[in-house]
């Protein structure tokens, strides 16, 4: 038999004042693609790690290549034959495709860089994995997915036999995980071993052949996905079932109109958009990327100085230039980019959620410590966050972060709430937890305005669900007569609204 691509044996991991790896012994199979799956905090992130040399385990063993390892960074790793595609994007924005592909080895002409034999090395590896980038164009000019492709091109080019996969399709549209999918088909075809994280059981189903459950830092299970189906790999991955139910909202009757928006454009954004949203309501915008989603959320919640039209709050004309304006008229938004746009991860979970409620807090100019103490801890409670109020953001999970991202806004009153990509890179838990909020909130009679990349998600929760396209409106379609295939045709524009 083939010896196995890598081979973890009681491999521990810990950090300070938390176990974040216990005794986790599994093997890969080389040339399959092998599912990693748990919920947040589970230790999934940190045992790629460990594999890529990004963190060196303090016990057991980890055998790549029939040979043993205990990888001190990332180079070690590399030179061993394993590479790392981050969840989070790691490119140098000011620099060009080619000199983030070449960045670790430069190549010069008599002591100087040599930018052309760099693009057409760039050219050489992105054209390996049939990646249609321009390899001088300035990094930080690309899309989400381009860069995605850009990272896994340099990891291809690298010669590496075991590629990690941390959540690649996170922040992609359907249609470029779709195009990634197709290019791990390929890199499958050619034998290279691929480790892939994700919690999107779709994709699990349609890549990978085995998959390897992970729990508070423990192995639960290795099986081949054959003989699995949705269900039980999620309660071997949170350790109970999840309960399935009709959203309790939308067999209730909307209440009166909070929100209306008549011909609202942005120049080289999105172009008159007119809609209203109702207490009880959760209302899904669907579309592809560049169809203007997130930036029809930015200016309702004044972040687009260039937006005009007209937006009534509660009946009243509403100028929403300026995001305190915004939040006075009780509207609160959830952005795409936690990490970039909805936290400052260097503060506490208690800083975070009191930001926007200080003044409230204050009495003659100093914030009651006491009081915010209170409402944060009651808010943590509510969402079930995993962690301290005074805990660091930066060191929780991504669905830790997101749930104090919406306590954000439910301490601070929202009664129209824009999620952006609400559950994007958090466990199917912490997904189910979010739902329920989303489901409780309508129900309690706030008005929501969900925007996801996921059709199942907007499938789900939304009341109905309107498409954009290039900017503009070009469908409605209410929950009962929605289904993936009627929206996605209004998403690429194959049927007529």
């Amino acid at each position: 038999m083939t010896a196995p691509a890598v081979r973890f044996e009681d491999v521990g991991k810990a950090f300070p004042g938390m176990l974040a790896l216990q005794g986790v012994s599994f093997e890969v199979r080389a040339g399959s693609c092998h599912a990693l799956c748990g919920e947040n905090g589970a230790g999934k992130s940190t045992l790629a790690k460990v594999l890529a040399g990004v963190h060196a385990h303090d016990q057991g063993r980890l055998i790549v290549g029939g040979v043993e390892r205990r990888f001190v960074n990332p180079r070690e790793a590399l030179a061993a034959g394993v590479a790392m595609v981050h969840q989070e994007l790691a490119l140098c924005g000011n620099l060009t495709v080619a000199e983030n592909l070449c960045l670790g080895q430069l190549p010069t002409r008599r002591g100087l860089y040599d930018g052309a034999r760099a693009r057409v090395e760039a050219r050489r590896m992105l054209d390996d994995i049939g990646a249609s980038v321009d390899p001088a164009a300035p990094a930080a000019s690309l899309s989400p997915g381009q860069q995605q492709m850009v990272q896994i091109a340099a990891a291809a080019g690298s010669g590496a036999r075991v590629i990690i996969f941390d959540e690649p399709t996170s922040c992609l549209s359907e249609f470029e995980a779709h195009q990634l999918e197709l290019l791990m088909r390929r890199l499958l075809e050619r034998g290279v071993t691929c480790l892939y994280v994700s919690h999107r059981m779709r994709e699990i189903f349609r890549l990978c052949d085995t998959v390897t459950v992970l729990r508070d830092g423990r192995h639960v299970a290795t099986q081949p996905l054959a003989q699995l189906d949705e269900g039980r790999l999620v309660q071997l991955m949170i350790g109970r079932e999840l309960p399935t139910q009709t959203p309790r909202h939308a067999s209730a009757e909307p209440g009166r109109e909070l929100l209306r928006v008549e011909g609202l454009r942005s120049p080289g954004r999105f172009r008159e958009i007119s809609f209203s949203l109702r207490g009880g309501e959760v209302l899904g915008f669907a579309g592809l990327v560049g169809a203007g989603r997130s930036e029809l959320a930015q200016a309702l919640f004044g972040l687009d100085p260039e937006a005009t039209g007209r937006v009534l709050v509660d009946g009243e004309p509403v100028q929403l230039h300026d995001p305190r304006v915004a939040q006075g008229h009780g509207i609160g938004l959830v952005p795409e980019e936690r990490q970039r746009q909805g936290l400052v991860l260097s503060q506490s979970g208690l800083a975070n959620t009191s930001l926007p409620i200080l003044e409230r807090l204050a009495r003659f100019s100093f914030v009651r410590r006491k009081a915010e103490r209170t409402m944060v801890e009651e808010q943590f409670g509510r969402l079930r966050v995993r962690g301290l109020p005074d805990q660091l953001v930066a060191g929780l999970s991504g669905g830790n972060q997101q749930k104090i991202v919406l306590a954000r806004w439910l301490a601070a009153g929202s009664r129209i709430l824009i999620l952006d990509e609400p559950t994007r890179g958090v466990d199917v838990g912490a997904k189910a937890e979010i739902h329920a909020l989303i489901d409780g909130l309508a129900a309690a009679g706030n008005a929501v305005l969900l925007i996801s990349s996921e059709l199942p998600e907007l499938l789900a929760l939304s009341s109905r669900i309107l498409v954009l396209r290039a900017g503009r409106l070009v469908g409605e379609v209410p929950r009962e007569r929605a289904d993936e295939e009627t929206v996605m045709r209004l998403m690429a524009g194959v049927e007529a609204a």
